[in-house]
């Protein structure tokens, strides 16, 4: 297997340029999710892989084979391609069995029956679903027919498999269960993935690694850890995590950190900008940093508690102060009335 390379890939659709010179590499064995809000481009990039959609530049390869390049005229037909797709709606034939669903695109290839009947139970041994191979679709729940939809993905062995959100039909708990058995799926397969999603949790469990979108350039790429831990910009910083911001006037910039006037209050935090004193800056916190202390001192803010909510496993918690509105995490309620909510200096990134 090789490297899916695509090149400054530009689009258009009705006037509007989608994609703007997106560049990726999906190296095999590799999941890589595309992340990014309504809009970003990340359903157009996947789709122009799958051959859905038109470039108007750029190109796309895996090792020698190109699928798409503007400068040669090569456009290769999406049943040319040979990837692996698996959408929102699954698109099973409500009226074939299980198997039939999984079988029907070999049979369109003239595969030979005995091959069908080995690569179809096969297929579905491994999203364990054997069983229920005589099954028609309305007779299963929506996560077993999610895994039907990736056993015809794989069915054909191909050298790639782009996945459209193909949990965001399923509810919140079977949302988690599919999220841990498609990330073992692929590896355990040994799959090279491209995984689009607008949630950012799912694409950090599932993915190696992040291409984040926003108006059909890349904001931001690498490791989950990194796209979380060090964003490159604010909309990489707020689109990651639950985070609190302030709005207020830079004071100074000096070593790495940076002064905020926050309400009268000066903050400290590491300096993700360049702007100088007098310039509107932006602090970002995650909420899992925030904390809440006994008495007044530096990055603390006088708050009073407004909303306790119970989420199961911990509390959130919502103080204000005037116009601004921060919430942290707790292990249990807190007594109405005001406390000092702390900012750490080195959990407040400065934009």
């Amino acid at each position: 297997m090789a490297d899916l390379v695509v090149k400054d890939l530009k689009l258009h659709l009705g006037g509007h340029e989608i994609l703007k010179g997106v560049s990726l590499t999906v190296p095999p064995g590799q999941v890589v999710a595309l992340l990014g809000p309504s809009g970003s481009g990340k359903t157009t990039l996947l789709r122009a892989i799958a051959g859905l959609e038109a470039p108007t530049a750029g190109s796309i390869a895996i090792g020698d084979k190109s699928y798409f390049d503007a400068d040669k005229g090569i456009d290769m037909p999406p049943e040319q391609r040979g990837l692996g797709l698996v959408f929102q709606s699954y698109a099973l034939w409500p009226h074939r069995t299980v198997f039939d669903n999984v079988a029907y695109g070999l049979k369109l290839r003239g595969v030979s029956e005995d091959e069908i009947k080995e690569r179809v139970e096969r297929a579905l041994s491994q999203i364990g679903l054997a069983h229920l191979a005589a099954r028609f679709p309305p007779q299963l729940s929506g996560g077993q027919q999610q895994r039907v939809a990736i056993a015809r993905a794989i069915v054909y062995e191909p050298p790639l498999i782009l996945l459209d959100e193909p949990l965001s039909n399923l509810d919140a708990k079977l949302r988690e269960e599919a999220r841990v058995f498609l990330r073992n799926l692929i590896v355990t397969l040994g799959l090279s993935a491209i995984h689009v999603t607008h949630d950012q949790v799912e694409a950090m469990a599932i993915a190696d690694r992040i291409l984040l979108l926003d108006g059909g350039v890349v904001a931001q790429q690498g490791a989950p850890t990194a796209l979380y831990s060090e964003p490159a910009s604010l909309f990489a910083a707020e689109f990651m995590g639950s985070n609190n911001r302030l709005d207020g006037t830079v004071v100074e910039i000096a070593n790495g950190r940076a002064t905020l006037d926050v309400d009268g209050e000066r903050m400290t935090g590491v300096a993700r900008t360049t702007s100088t004193s007098g310039a509107k800056g932006i602090g970002i916190v995650r909420l899992e940093r925030m904390r809440i202390a006994g008495s007044a001192g530096p990055n603390r803010l006088r708050m009073t508690l407004q909303t306790p909510m119970y989420l199961g496993e911990r509390w959130e918690l919502v103080f204000k102060r005037g116009d601004l509105t921060a919430r942290t995490y707790a292990d249990a309620p807190m007594q109405p009335g005001e406390h000092f909510v702390e900012f750490p200096p080195d959990a407040l990134w400065v934009f």
